[in-house]
């Protein structure tokens, strides 16, 4: 049996990979704002700091795995929601509980999104985000931008700062035995697209999903967590620093001739 704490677990891609990681027989702990097992707002340093020093006393013998699901989309209109959540909430953590990683030789997930090779991000944020690590600054630069025409940038800015992050550290991070992803995931049906206007809901449902072809439908929740599963697992010992695009096709589609 293993031990793992998924964050977002409460809903959509976050709760198939508890159920899923569960019905394996581990000891899962969901992290989440909302009727989690650790109930906590990671998009605060005294929520970030509870939940690490919460898992510090529940797995003083070391953590198998994390998966790093909570998040927001740009519907949500809360810029600053987006950088620190999105973006600082899963980094301090990760990094927070690293100790208890490397004590099981255990591997982390972040949720990223197949946005960032779309060419929306905003690089400056991006790299504030990456190379200042600044979070009060980050945010007083959101009071500066406008809800309605930045959210889309900022989200994809923060998953893109995510990735990259993650591919930073993961060369570190192996070589003291802690293998670390992150996961692109498509148009998923979950409660985040639930709040989608009906404007952008046609403009999800317009972006194809080869898999998916001629279907009136986005992925399943289970679909990502299925592959979460298996990068956070000892099958997946030889793979690190990657960045899993897990949506039915869509990346490919759209740059069909980017190799790497």
């Amino acid at each position: 049996m293993g031990i793992y704490a998924v964050t977002g677990g409460s809903s959509g891609i976050g709760a198939k990979t508890v159920e899923y990681l569960r019905a394996q027989g581990h000891l899962v702990y969901n992290i989440d704002v909302n009727h989690g097992d650790i109930t906590a707002n990671l998009a605060s340093d005294e929520g970030r700091q509870a939940v690490i020093d919460r898992l510090h006393t529940l797995c003083s013998e070391g953590m198998d795995g994390l998966v790093c699901c909570a998040g927001v989309s740009n519907s949500c209109g809360n810029l600053k929601l987006i950088i620190s959540l999105n973006y600082f909430g899963t980094m301090r953590l990760a990094e927070g509980v690293f100790d208890l990683l490397k004590m099981r030789r255990g591997a982390c997930v972040v949720v990223a999104s197949n946005t960032i090779s779309q060419g929306a991000a905003r690089m400056d944020v991006v790299n504030l985000l990456n190379n200042q690590m600044d979070e009060p600054r980050a945010l007083a630069l959101m009071e500066r931008l406008d809800p309605q025409k930045d959210a889309h940038s900022m989200y994809v800015a923060t998953k893109y700062a995510l990735a990259r992050w993650m591919r930073r550290v993961s060369a570190h991070w192996a070589s003291q035995g802690v293998r670390i992803n992150a996961i692109a995931p498509g148009n998923v049906e979950t409660a985040m697209t639930a709040k989608l206007s009906p404007h952008e809901r046609v403009a999800v449902m317009a972006l194809p999903i080869p898999t998916l072809y001629g279907e009136d439908k986005l992925m399943d929740p289970a679909d990502i967590a299925n592959s979460i599963v298996f990068l956070v697992s000892q099958q997946a010992h030889g793979v690190n620093g990657i960045i899993l695009f897990c949506d039915g096709g869509t990346d490919a589609l759209l740059n069909t001739e980017k190799v790497y």
